[in-house]
Parts: structure tokens; C-alpha cells; sequence
């Protein structure tokens, strides 16, 4: 027969309610009272209801996970840390994949109301003021990845700083004609990274007094295929560039086919350098700003627990950096024609 909370009771001599504040590690327990009833536990071998124990705590054991195109590599990879933080520690995932505005603020207003989870990560997404105050009033905690809000806990690159560094090392190789091609704006989300590091490319040529040739700056979705789409007129162009530099690795990816099929040597006659870090860049061998992507998953999983547990600690912002990891898609610019030995 299996044990019940009233069995532990009697067999500790306290009540129930003795037994439930033990069982949740909640203070104002003597510790003698507390050695007791653990002990109680383990000779019956209670194993207390996860439900019954939800409706105590309020806690419901999972979080929820708010994250646009969830199949996309950055995503993907940001939600690998987050399964594997969850599981290190025993929370279960609720996963809600957005693919417009309007979806993502049906979740924001529905979610505070519904209470299925304890606490809530979101992904890559802007939380609108509304959707903020309504998340306070409800006492739901939040904390964002690839994201900043003054409310909440945010987890953010410095995309700025990782475009200005991807530049800067191509012009210190040697390159002044430098293309880039920038990430359309998607699920009228209204927010766009690359932006930023489109920023830090101004201040790269800036700094080194190069002008920036509109020509060469061109924008496609984030995707492999039109990447190569954007990739053959950039390539394509009558003075094209000795370097590109690609707002994603999957763009980047675009751009090695498109070199190959065109019979353009990589790094010889052309270097690329891509953003992100995906695993597949690692595999072609190609230059790019490494993020911390799992890692900011765990992170996140990591600050919003930490929440969870102390509801009234401020939000921080923590903000990361982009590693450059050199590969074999880059090189010195090519020597002009004229200076090439006969």
C-alpha cells in the first residue's frame, strides 16, 4: 500500500503541515522536527504527489520557452542550453514558437493569465511596454535572451562590437572594397540584429577612412538560398569585393556556393566571414564571429530559476561578447594587377 502525507504524520508525531514545510525546504522548521520527519519519509518510502505539490507550492515545475522560427540554427542552438539547464535542473519545458507579431502578443496577454509555468524565457523577441507591466502586475517572472528590456533580466551580444571587430579584421588583412549583406527584417517583428552590426561596420571604415559603397551593401532573408541570390549580384558586380562579411553563417553559406560555382577562390581571390558559430561553420571551415548561443540559453534557464526563487531582485543586463574564430575562408586582399609580379 503506498504511503500517505497523514502515514508520515503519524509516524514523525507532527501534522501534516509540519510534513508539507519539510517536504518543500520551506524555513521555520526545527531541525530535531525536521531529522524526524525525513527519517518518517525514508522508512515508508513517501514519495509526495507532484500535483498535490504544485497546488501547495503554486509552483507548476515547468518554464516556458517564447521563441520566433524555432527551427532557425541561432535558435536552435540557444534552446539546446536551455533543454540542458532544464534538465540539470528537473524543470520541464513548454515550448511556444512565434512566426509574427501578432502571435507573440497573443502569448505576452494570454500567459500571465494562464500560469502553466513558473516562469517565462523568451528568445530573441522585443516585449512591448503593455506586455511587461502585465507580466509584473501577475507576478510572472521574465527574463530575455537576444534581447533588452529595462524591466527584465536581458542576455544580449554586443552585436555592435561583434560587427565592428569582423570589419576591422578584414581591413587590417588588407581589404578596402568589403560587401555586406544584412538580414531582412522577418514576421514584421520590427527589429532586425544585423542593424547593429551594419553600426559596427560604419565604425570599423570610420576609423580606417574608408567610404562605404552602397553597391556592395545588400540585404537578403536569413537563409542559405537567398543568400546565394544576393551572393551572385554582389559577385557578380564589375569591381567586386575582395571580402564579404555576412550578418549569419547560413548567408555565409550562400555566399561559398555562389564563389565556387562563379570559380572565385576562397581565400585567395575572396574572404568571407559570417556571424553566429552554428556548427556547420566549424565543418566548411569558415571564418566567423562566434556567439555564445548555448551558453546564453543556459544562462537564461539559470538567471530565470534564480528568479523564480528571489522575485523581488532587480533585472540585470549581462551582456556578452562575440569571439572571432579564424578559419580558412580568409586571407590577405589580393594584390592589385598592376602591382602582381610579371
Amino acid at each position: 500500500m503506498t504511503a500517505t502525507i497523514h502515514d508520515v504524520a503519524r509516524a514523525a508525531g507532527v501534522g501534516i503541515g509540519t510534513v508539507s514545510r519539510v517536504i518543500n525546504n520551506s524555513p521555520g522548521v526545527k531541525a530535531a522536527t525536521r531529522e524526524k520527519v525525513l527519517a518518517a519519509i525514508a522508512q515508508l518510502n513517501y514519495k509526495p504527489d507532484p500535483i498535490a505539490r504544485s497546488m501547495v507550492s503554486k509552483r507548476t515545475g515547468a518554464i516556458g520557452v517564447v521563441v520566433p522560427f524555432f527551427t532557425r540554427p541561432f535558435n536552435n542552438e540557444v534552446l539546446r542550453g536551455v533543454e540542458a539547464a532544464l534538465a540539470r535542473a528537473g524543470r520541464e519545458l513548454l515550448l511556444y514558437n512565434v512566426e509574427t507579431q501578432e502571435q507573440s502578443r497573443r502569448y505576452f496577454s494570454e500567459l500571465p493569465m494562464r500560469r502553466k509555468v513558473d516562469g517565462l524565457l523568451v528568445i530573441s523577441l522585443m516585449v512591448e511596454e503593455p506586455f511587461a507591466h502585465g507580466f509584473q502586475q501577475a507576478g510572472l517572472p521574465v527574463v530575455l535572451v537576444d534581447r533588452y528590456s529595462p524591466y527584465f533580466t536581458s542576455l544580449v551580444v554586443d552585436n555592435i562590437e561583434g560587427g565592428y571587430r569582423a570589419v576591422k579584421y578584414l581591413i587590417e588583412k588588407g581589404h578596402r572594397r568589403i560587401g555586406f549583406i544584412n538580414g531582412l527584417i522577418e514576421g514584421n517583428f520590427k527589429f532586425n540584429p544585423a542593424y547593429d552590426r551594419l553600426i559596427g561596420l560604419h565604425r570599423a571604415f570610420g576609423e580606417a577612412g574608408l567610404q562605404v559603397d552602397p553597391e556592395l551593401m545588400l540585404t537578403s532573408e536569413w537563409n542559405r538560398q537567398d543568400g546565394k541570390r544576393v551572393a551572385f549580384k554582389l559577385l557578380s558586380c564589375r569591381e567586386r569585393p575582395t571580402a564579404v562579411f555576412a550578418a549569419s553563417d547560413v548567408q555565409a553559406i550562400g555566399v561559398l556556393e555562389v564563389a565556387r560555382a562563379l570559380n572565385i577562390a576562397i581565400p585567395e581571390e575572396l574572404s568571407l566571414i559570417g556571424y553566429d558559430g552554428i556548427e556547420i561553420s566549424e565543418l566548411l571551415g569558415l571564418t566567423t564571429m562566434q556567439q555564445p548561443m548555448q551558453q546564453m540559453g543556459e544562462w537564461g534557464v539559470e538567471k530565470l530559476i534564480d528568479l523564480i526563487d528571489n522575485p523581488h531582485a532587480p533585472p540585470e543586463l549581462i551582456r556578452l561578447q562575440a569571439t572571432l574564430v579564424e578559419r580558412t575562408t580568409t586571407a590577405a586582399a589580393p594584390r592589385p594587377v598592376e602591382q602582381q609580379a610579371p
